[in-house]
């Protein structure tokens, strides 16, 4: 009876740490234990980064001088890629549109589509990546210099949260450029669209001129500058969390500008889709 218990807690060692064995090894355990964790902690750090920056501005404890700045960096000088980006969307929307509606019959329509898309999508989202790709990295650059060079450590020394010295005005400044650079966007695609179908495919201008007005309503533009106030947001928040989370030495910052592009557009771009059914919705319910 003693030589059976003995026998029947050796095979139950040995299967619990078979299983254990089993439970370390599986690839789900790993990703918990890695890329789900680490996404999890990432999201819940940049929550509260979030909600910092928020209760910063209910305070209004933005540094003007800073914000002024930051409204030039992110606003005017990003107006050359945003400008030329619009143009040629503009430009090779028409022509695509006026290559398939002229097999129907519909030509005059074709500013009407691209007057749309400009408004709704296109505008606000290709604005958004563009900027994303200029502002995002360079945020995320300058932050993660000043972490490695232990400047926040200063300013903490100092008795100055870096949220209200460092992300505040770059927030602002975001969400204060991004729907006037979609708006210059919005205008010049439309009118190189306007041009081309003109000018180079032989649309009447009359008619291509009255549908795009008729077609395109202040609604389709309201829901871009909504879109576009959220990208704002969105670029500003993962420059600087990416900065201020960055590792140490010039490797870690450079692989902090590099994420903080990527998943700045990837967070646009997922975030359109939601945008566009609830606006879209909230579009009905008014009208």
């Amino acid at each position: 009876m003693l030589f059976g218990e003995q026998e029947c807690m050796s095979f139950n060692s040995h299967v619990g740490k078979r299983q254990a064995r089993l439970l370390h090894c599986r690839p789900m355990n790993f990703l918990a234990r890695t890329w789900v964790g680490e996404w999890l902690t990432g999201l819940g750090r940049i929550a509260v980064m979030s909600r910092d920056a928020v209760m910063s501005l209910l305070t209004f404890k933005v540094t003007w001088k800073d914000l002024l700045y930051q409204i030039y960096f992110i606003g005017i000088k990003s107006q050359s890629v945003v400008l030329v980006t619009g143009a040629f969307t503009g430009m090779v929307l028409t022509a695509q549109t006026y290559f398939q509606f002229h097999k129907v019959k519909m030509d005059t329509a074709t500013l009407a589509v691209v007057g749309v898309s400009m408004c709704s999508e296109l505008g606000p989202v290709l604005t958004a990546l563009m900027v994303a790709g200029r502002v995002g990295a360079a945020i995320a650059a300058e932050i993660g210099t000043m972490r490695v060079t232990e400047q926040i450590d200063a300013l903490r020394t100092l008795a100055t949260h870096p949220v209200d010295y460092l992300v505040v005005p770059r927030l602002m400044a975001a969400q204060i450029a991004l729907p006037l650079l979609t708006i210059e966007s919005i205008v010049l695609g439309i009118a190189s669209g306007y041009v081309v179908g003109v000018y180079l495919l032989g649309i009447d201008p009359t008619y291509l001129w009255f549908n795009m007005l008729k077609y395109t309503g202040n609604i389709d533009l309201e829901i871009g500058l909504v879109k576009s106030f959220v990208y704002g947001g969105i670029i500003a928040l993962v420059g600087c969390y990416k900065g201020m989370t960055c590792g140490m030495g010039a490797e870690g910052v450079g692989k902090a500008t590099t994420e903080a592009v990527v998943y700045s557009s990837i967070a646009i771009l997922i975030t359109n889709f939601f945008l566009t059914l609830v606006l879209q919705r909230v579009a009905l319910m008014l009208l």
